[in-house]
């Protein structure tokens, strides 16, 4: 008995680059040092300050949350999107390796979805003779169940979708 194949849209893997607690520490931070920077003029001036600045600072962190979605039949990281019948070989890298590949080892036409709070990459091969990107660099915190997603082990066993909240 063969297992049906999975529909187009069901989702393989979805994973969301949500910032640190060490980044909200540091939002609040600097949302607090407004206090001192306002508290000549009144601290209420300051307080008020500092609520606005933590209120726009966090809301541009939620909103510019990358989200990695891998379905059947496409890869979705960010805003960008590929058909996976252009995808190729997919490999994760940690720590040194992963900053070689942030780093020196940087195609400039590579598209990128990295953030700096989150070590571990996966590589993605782009195969379309029409598209000059060879590569994708995305950021994840499940670099194994990605690379599974992607290179289709997720279709034929186990579930890669790791929980909604990442962190």
């Amino acid at each position: 008995m063969s297992e049906a194949p999975a529909p187009p849209d069901a989702i393989l893997y979805d994973e969301r680059l949500w910032p640190t607690p060490f980044v909200w520490v540091l939002v609040t931070g600097v949302a607090g040092a407004s206090i001192l920077v306002f508290a000549p003029i009144s601290m209420l001036t300051g307080i008020i300050a500092c609520i606005t600045i933590f209120v726009i600072v966090a809301a541009l962190l939620i909103l510019s949350t990358p989200r990695i979605t891998v379905t059947a039949s496409t890869l979705k990281v960010g805003r960008a999107h590929i058909d996976r019948t252009y995808l190729g070989t997919a490999r994760s890298y940690r720590n040194k390796e992963a900053t070689h590949q942030r780093g020196p080892a940087l195609n400039a036409l590579a598209y990128l979805c990295i953030r700096g709070w989150i070590d571990p990459v996966v590589r993605i091969d782009i195969d379309d003779e029409e598209d000059p990107t060879p590569y994708w660099l995305v950021s994840t915190r499940h670099p194994t169940k990605l690379v599974n997603a992607v290179s289709g082990e997720a279709l034929s066993g186990e579930s890669a979708v790791p929980e909604q909240r990442d962190g």
